[in-house]
């Protein structure tokens, strides 16, 4: 029987910051619906829901990360790199860092490696043509890395993975051929997927919760992870947070932040770096064995 791996280490945060904070945006406009729904392209209801996220929200919420000098992570499909070129080229020109999130939106573990191996690289090569960057991050569609999304990713020389949910802090994920990636983790509390979205036939219940709820919820994790030294890692989607009353209450959660004057805030690639620099053990995460 093998043992679970050992918890994260405590990561020392730079210039004497308590606590680190990412935020990231999953700009998946129609690429969320269209892999497990294509028939939805039909639907153009459902495809002007996904839209607004390119076409108004990003720009909305560069706005608030303008006005505060935070530098955030965006995670693009590279469908949606080709489909909206000058939105994803407004985002790099603002200085924010484009992170790889598949090809069309595709899980790695709804697809065979092959597939998985395809997407990944279909994926790079779209981001690459239109920012000209390659992106040195990765974050699963639906956050379902399979167990040799990893192996794949340090082939093609990624430095991190936000995928995964086993700590309150970054650490290194160990690889074949003895090298790691750094595993930046998140949670399905700090993403407004679950918060905001309903489509009929497609997503959520039909409730939508209030942005007044939503910033309470994001403070009061936001506040434990702070006072525990951890990472706060916020995921939201432009066609859902980028609406006004939602950027509005992501506004006053980014003040709240800011004003504690201990919370590093950053991309996900100058976390990664950072830990990478701490030169930690790496951890080596295996599938339980359901028969033991």
């Amino acid at each position: 029987m093998t043992s679970p791996t050992r918890p994260a280490e405590p990561i020392a945060w730079p210039a004497g910051h308590r606590a680190a904070a990412a935020l990231t945006f999953d700009l998946d406009a129609e690429s969320a619906v269209l892999f497990e729904h294509p028939g939805a392209r039909h639907r153009m209801s459902v495809m002007t829901h996904q839209s607004y996220g390119p076409l108004v929200g990003v720009e909305r919420l560069l706005g608030v990360l303008g006005r505060h000098n935070v530098r955030a992570t965006f995670c693009v499909p590279g469908w949606t790199a080709l489909r909206y070129p000058d939105v994803v080229r407004s985002i790099a020109a603002a200085g924010h860092e484009i992170a790889h999130h598949g090809y069309l939106h595709e899980p790695p573990t709804g697809v065979d490696a092959a597939a998985e191996a395809d997407a990944l690289d279909r994926g790079l090569d779209a981001l690459e043509a239109v920012t000209g960057v390659r992106p040195v991050g990765y974050r699963a569609p639906m956050w379902e890395l399979s167990y040799r999304t990893p192996d794949l990713l340090a082939d093609r020389g990624f430095l991190y993975d936000s995928s995964l949910m086993d700590a309150d802090v970054p650490y290194e994920l160990a690889v074949s051929g003895g090298s790691s990636l750094v595993e930046i983790p998140v949670q399905w509390a700090l993403d407004d997927w679950e918060q905001y979205c309903y489509l009929p036939g497609i997503s959520g219940t039909g409730l939508i919760e209030s942005p007044a709820k939503v910033l309470e919820m994001w403070t009061l994790e936001f506040q434990a992870l702070h006072q525990e030294g951890g990472c706060f890692v916020l995921t939201n989607h432009p066609f859902l947070s980028g609406r006004p009353s939602r950027a509005a209450a992501l506004e006053t959660l980014i003040e709240r932040i800011t004003a504690t004057g201990d919370t590093w805030i950053a991309p996900l690639a100058d976390l990664a770096h950072h830990v990478r620099s701490l030169d930690l053990t790496p951890r080596v995460l295996t599938p339980p064995d359901p028969m033991m």
